[in-house]
């Protein structure tokens, strides 16, 4: 599971706007602004004869400050990402 769900830089990073773009999936911001101090991404790859999927997950990052629930608070209503 990604860990930006619950930092609290979410809605204004540039690794999380990267990891929406690869999720295919609508953004926080169209401007982010934050540059997270060493990110680390994990990328899971499945593949069967006629697609391959790729799922990135943020796993750890030196920037990192919980705030439980912040994508939640973003998206009211919507299921958070796993």
């Amino acid at each position: 599971m990604c860990i930006c769900v619950n930092c609290h830089y979410v809605d204004r990073c540039v690794t999380y706007h990267a990891v929406e773009h690869q999720h295919q999936q609508p953004h926080l911001t169209d401007a982010p602004t934050f540059e997270p101090v060493e990110p680390t991404i994990n990328v899971n790859i499945r593949s069967d004869e006629t697609e391959i999927q790729m799922e990135w997950d943020v796993v750890g990052c030196e920037s990192y400050r919980e705030e439980m629930g912040k994508w939640a608070k973003l998206r009211p209503g919507e299921l958070v990402p796993t």
